[in-house]
């Protein structure tokens, strides 16, 4: 791969990460930001974030990369479960109450397979393309796979049961509150509608937590990215492509009327 080309990857590469590290702590835009300024660990400006999320920011500066690497770090030493106690929170974010919240709920740093936080300097090696982003922060889904793969959700969350039959079981263990991602949850299960990739980027955490809710696997046992090797091996095998002709349909609907349940 040329030069550029390597830039060019590297930097779509670590939009990826900083969507799903924000998609996996259910953050907002503006909790890294408001994390830099509070800690004085540099300042990254809300539309600087925004345009790393979108693969759009050619030339950060070094402080960018010093801010997020302190920050990664800073959580890491913080919040080792996983989550800031809001004690501590208000103690080191005092006059911050958006922020211990949001840190209280989810506070996971972004680590690589050997369990090693990302620093600046991983980061930097990240964006222009001299290193893989971590195998879990690396989840790209094309838009083209995304029906099928909500295909291959759907089926493997209700074991292929009519939905009827699995709907508060399968509502009571998925952890969001929302309304709006509940019922566009329910609606997928139920093969009424499909994820977009980026909705696919951003929910996969809360669907293994809904698997783990189930007593089906827990989150040591499926991992990020075994996960969604599953779903996409299970996509092959079913043969969902998202844009199978009616005459399929036809066909299967004729076979049922001749022999139900075959």
């Amino acid at each position: 791969m040329s030069h550029g080309g390597e830039i060019e990857s590297g930097r779509v590469a670590f939009a990826h990460l900083i969507r799903v590290w924000h998609a996996r702590n259910g953050w907002s835009h503006r909790v890294l930001p408001a994390l830099a300024e509070a800690l004085q660990l540099g300042r990254v400006h809300n539309s600087q974030l925004s345009m790393l999320r979108n693969g759009k920011l050619a030339s950060p500066g070094p402080e960018v990369f010093l801010a997020l690497g302190g920050i990664n770090r800073w959580l890491v030493e913080q919040a080792p479960g996983g989550k800031l106690p809001s004690e501590r929170g208000e103690l080191l974010l005092a006059g911050q109450p958006e922020l211990v919240a949001a840190l209280a709920t989810s506070a996971l740093p972004v680590r690589d397979a050997d369990e090693r936080e990302l620093g600046p300097g991983d980061l930097l090696e990240v964006f222009v393309g001299l290193r893989p982003p971590p195998a879990a922060f690396d989840l790209r889904i094309d838009d083209a796979e995304a029906a099928a793969l909500s295909a291959a959700l759907s089926t493997l969350f209700t074991a292929g049961r009519p939905w009827r039959q699995c709907r508060e079981q399968l509502l009571a263990a998925y952890p969001v509150a929302r309304r709006q991602r509940r019922e566009r949850f329910a609606a997928v299960m139920a093969g009424q509608s499909d994820y977009t990739a980026t909705d696919l980027d951003s929910e996969l955490p809360d669907l293994r937590r809904t698997l783990a809710a189930l007593g089906a696997a827990g989150d040591e046992e499926l991992g990020p990215d075994q996960f969604l090797d599953l779903l996409r091996k299970r996509a092959r095998r079913l043969g969902f492509s998202g844009d199978r002709p009616l005459t399929d349909l036809a066909t299967a609907i004729r076979r049922e009327l001749v022999e139900p349940g075959a």
